[in-house]
């Protein structure tokens, strides 16, 4: 069943922390993590509340497979009512966090309500108890991390928690475990810190024990593991070159966003790639990338650990940043490179550090930065506002001086923690702010890659390229190709994608095994390792079952069909060059052939027939 069929409620307004049983109904509908998560709070949660209030849960949440054998099973997801856009939140972070949860007996834990003082949840095993972080509120998420490890003398303890850009309010914070893996969308962390909740330390031996054919089991996490491998993406591009080998191939296909996605296109795209990673320095004769690395009981190792140049302006009087830490991931890369204008791969990789030492999204920091530039540049904002930093595009020193600022919680930093939406409209511009449901784009243009736009426009969470990653398909064939300027078939695309991430996010795994495999070679391992039918024909309905219930409560919380939109740039300004020149986002001719694959009226709404279909 590889469930531990065990959940613990943690009260925080009481100071309570109470073991429950799994619902097994819900299991058995939603699988476990996202889909699971995304149904207790439906049911636990108002979708129109304050979602820094009391009333919102946050449900940290594991997978069956999470913790298991299986390649890359180290997943889990925190999910609430996100801040930063009001719909619903669920982040996705590997590391060992999730499989140490698994292993002290826990399928997850729900917190509600708040805590009078700052507290932290110590887990081990079948011991659980809150204890004050007083001591520790204030600190970075590497403080933080510190201090727990120090505190326990445990290294085996895993740990998440939020750093000072929670507590300060920013919007888009996330939660950090392991140091530096996140999981970072939707401002998770911001919950968290409006929780008065600073950690979650985990010891757990209890191991994982509970398959329910563990012979079919281990031979279908083999094949899977051989089928991995095999393939070019995850047995060498990834391992070699982590996400970053993408930064010059969407470059070269006419599809990487710049200066705010003003631009398609960026010359300094070479500058900050995987392969200028693996370049060594003048200063020292060493790379930026140190070593790849791998997350619990994965067998891709796409994972990036860099070292900045020590004689570089960002870091040379600062020795806490010269070791190893966790490196650039493409979308970083992207966000905080060409969407600034900045090609400096070490400062992009210092501002990587700060993103992870204290905790918050680099998409939509990054983002959030080229919109503030685009501003600076039209003269809306001035020195006056930057605290008198010359905030243009391309300058290394100020995205550094700036991020300095933002981590301190100073001067225009607060204004930067609000995310490109609010801070857009605070100076009277909305239109430059990149985002869908309030939340910023990632690294793929919409109208370079049509498939990718409209997965923007529906996407539950506001813009995410996780969601339904047709990049996949349309650039690198995967599994099939599919023309990346054609809006033919794509409603359909976006649909399959869509429907087979929320399982496998559901299950516990990461979505980058999906470069390999497909269901019929997940779904045999879900259905080993748990009890029930699990064929790839019910797995694929449960997908879709989660996506239309994620769906259900963005209705509840006010969403209609107006929000499954892009900004106007990106549906009216034309690439003004490159291969894709003179394209637009097809959006309106792909929205209503979504809405009729997926069963829905013509304005978007789930009508009784899907939802009886889907046991909603």
């Amino acid at each position: 069943m590889s469930w531990t069929r065990k959940i613990l409620r943690v009260d925080l307004s009481k100071g309570t922390c109470t073991p429950e049983p799994l619902n097994m109904e819900w299991a058995n509908h939603y699988l476990g993590s996202r889909g699971l998560a995304a149904k207790y709070l439906t049911e636990e949660v108002d979708p129109k509340c304050d979602a820094l209030g009391p009333d919102n849960n946050m449900i940290m949440a594991t997978g069956p497979l999470t913790g298991t054998m299986a390649s890359t099973s180290g997943r889990y997801t925190v999910s609430c009512k996100g801040p930063l856009t009001g719909a619903i939140a669920c982040s996705n972070s590997g590391g060992f966090f999730g499989a140490e949860l698994k292993f002290a007996g826990w399928d997850m834990i729900i917190f509600v309500g708040k805590s009078e003082k700052p507290v932290y949840l110590l887990i081990e095993n079948d011991k659980v108890a809150l204890r004050s972080a007083e001591h520790m509120w204030g600190k970075t998420a590497w403080e933080t991390d510190d201090i727990l490890h120090q505190t326990h003398q445990d290294p085996q303890m895993r740990i998440a928690c939020i750093g000072r850009a929670a507590e300060n309010g920013c919007l888009y914070a996330g939660v950090i475990n392991d140091k530096h893996r996140a999981a970072g969308r939707s401002g998770v962390g911001t919950v968290m810190a409006s929780k008065n909740l600073k950690a979650v330390a985990i010891r757990g031996t209890q191991g994982i024990g509970n398959i329910e054919d563990v012979g079919a089991f281990v031979s279908s996490t083999n094949d899977g593991k051989a089928v991995l491998a095999e393939n070019a993406v995850t047995g060498q591009g990834l391992p070699a070159y982590g996400t970053q080998v993408l930064m010059n191939v969407i470059n070269g296909v006419g599809a990487l966003p710049a200066h705010n996605m003003r631009d398609v296109g960026f010359e300094g795209a070479e500058n900050i790639s995987a392969e200028a990673m693996a370049e060594p320095r003048k200063s020292d004769g060493k790379p930026n990338l140190t070593t790849n690395a791998a997350c619990f009981g994965c067998t891709i190792a796409c994972g990036r650990i860099s070292t900045v140049d020590p004689t570089h302006f960002s870091v040379k009087d600062k020795p806490q940043y010269q070791g190893a830490s966790g490196g650039l991931e493409y979308e970083a890369a992207w966000s905080l490179g060409a969407d600034t204008g900045v090609d400096d791969l070490d400062a992009l990789t210092y501002v990587n550090f700060l993103c992870n030492e204290d905790g918050f999204d680099p998409i939509s920091y990054g983002s959030t930065v080229a919109a503030a530039m685009e501003l600076f540049e039209s003269g809306v904002i001035t020195t006056q506002e930057t605290g008198g930093i010359d905030l243009k595009f391309g300058s290394a020193e100020a995205f550094v001086a700036v991020t300095e600022q933002f981590v301190a919680g100073e001067g225009f930093g607060k204004d930067l923690g609000l995310g490109s939406k609010r801070l857009c409209e605070k100076y009277e511009r909305p239109e430059l702010s990149m985002t869908v449901k309030g939340q910023e784009f990632p690294a793929y243009d919409p109208r370079g890659i049509q498939g990718i736009g409209l997965n923007y426009a529906t996407s539950n969470r506001g813009a995410c390229h996780l969601r339904g990653y047709t990049v996949a398909s349309e650039i690198l064939g995967i599994p099939v190709k599919t023309e990346q300027t054609d809006s033919d078939g794509k409603a359909e695309l976006v649909k399959a994608f869509q429907d087979a991430t929320a399982l496998v996010d559901s299950a516990g795994l990461c979505i980058f095994t999906t470069f390999a495999w497909g269901m019929d070679n997940i779904a045999p391992q879900i259905d080993a390792a748990c009890e029930g039918d699990w064929s790839v024909e019910n797995c694929l309905e449960t997908g879709e079952r989660i996506w239309n219930m994620e769906r259900l409560f963005n209705e509840a919380a006010g969403f209609t069909a107006d929000d499954d939109t892009l900004p106007k740039r990106l549906l009216e300004e034309a690439i003004k060059s490159g291969p894709t020149e003179g394209q637009v986002s097809k959006l309106g001719e792909m929205l209503p052939q979504y809405y009729e694959a997926r069963g829905w009226t013509a304005d978007g709404k789930i009508p009784d027939a899907t939802r009886q279909r889907l046991s909603l």
